[in-house]
């Protein structure tokens, strides 16, 4: 089965509250779904393996801070697959309270990425700074304490949703400012002609060890997209590595080369294979 943007679920998970980057997101490839807050990334894959959802939408990296490595870490244990990717332009907001100017802000509450994202800004003006498990969250959060003094960073449709005033938009460091989100199901899809995969796998403690197994990509001229390093938390100083590379698994050269690779590695484990994301997503100014 290929998921297609119009596939629907009846109920996709997403970290944070409404108005959060997951769930905008989640709008674009599932707007005709249920949608469901929850509050950690934990609680996503939770949902997912309690039937709670059927469908998960997590972030995995962003393109001016990187990694999220709590997904990396769930992933590897979770019995689901990754089934799609998305791709967000982020703009980050600060958002007060209404009838504040933004000269009375002297702290700001967010995401700690979305602080990380926004850091050149925060320095210049020189703002205090709390981390918080969401950026509307932290939205909803000032509003709720009716903070006159603190601001958010979180999206335009967070301060949309929950009445709050836009007191300065754009504040990002990079205007090149992307989050890549991955779709969480247990289906399997079948090729589509372009194509990822994403495999974690992990090497015998021996000289060349990684360099074996990347070797058995490119004598394929297989394209390597990324590879990420996470480490063996029941071992000390070993780790688990995750590759994402174009094809699919059922590719004949992919197969060939996973067999190869399985007889190498220590652990192997194929994450999924989904049609890659063609396009980037901005974020839709009608719905905030």
């Amino acid at each position: 089965m290929i998921i297609r943007s119009n596939h629907t679920f009846h109920k996709v998970a997403f970290q944070g509250e409404p108005g959060a980057f997951s769930e905008m997101a989640a709008l674009e490839r599932f707007r005709n779904s249920g949608l469901v807050p929850m509050k950690t990334l934990q609680d996503v894959f939770d949902g997912l393996e309690n039937g709670e959802v059927d469908c998960g939408v997590v972030p995995i990296e962003n393109s001016t801070e990187g990694s999220v490595n709590e997904t990396y870490d769930l992933l590897l244990s979770t019995k689901f697959n990754v089934s799609g990717e998305i791709y967000l332009r982020v703009i980050h907001c600060l958002i007060g309270n209404k009838g504040v100017r933004r000269e009375e802000i002297n702290s700001v509450y967010s995401h700690p990425q979305a602080l990380a994202q926004c850091r050149n800004y925060i320095q210049r003006r020189r703002l205090l700074t709390k981390e918080t498990y969401d950026t509307a969250g932290a939205v909803k959060r000032i509003k709720q304490k009716k903070n006159m003094d603190v601001a958010a960073i979180a999206s335009s449709r967070a301060a949309q949703l929950y009445n709050m005033e836009i007191l300065e938009e754009g504040i990002e460091d990079s205007k090149n400012n992307f989050t890549r989100f991955l779709v969480i199901t247990e289906i399997h899809t079948e090729p589509t002609g372009h194509d990822g995969t994403s495999i974690i796998f992990s090497v015998k403690h021996a000289p060349g060890a990684l360099n074996s197994i990347l070797e058995e990509f490119a004598a394929r001229k297989i394209n390597l997209t990324k590879i990420e390093s996470r480490p063996k938390k029941q071992t000390p100083w070993e780790y688990y590595f995750y590759l994402d590379f174009e094809g699919h698994a059922k590719d004949e050269l992919i197969k060939e080369a996973m067999e190869t690779i399985r007889q190498k590695a220590s652990f192997v484990k194929i994450l999924g294979s989904y049609g890659k994301a063609s396009q980037f997503v901005f974020q839709d100014r009608s719905n905030g």
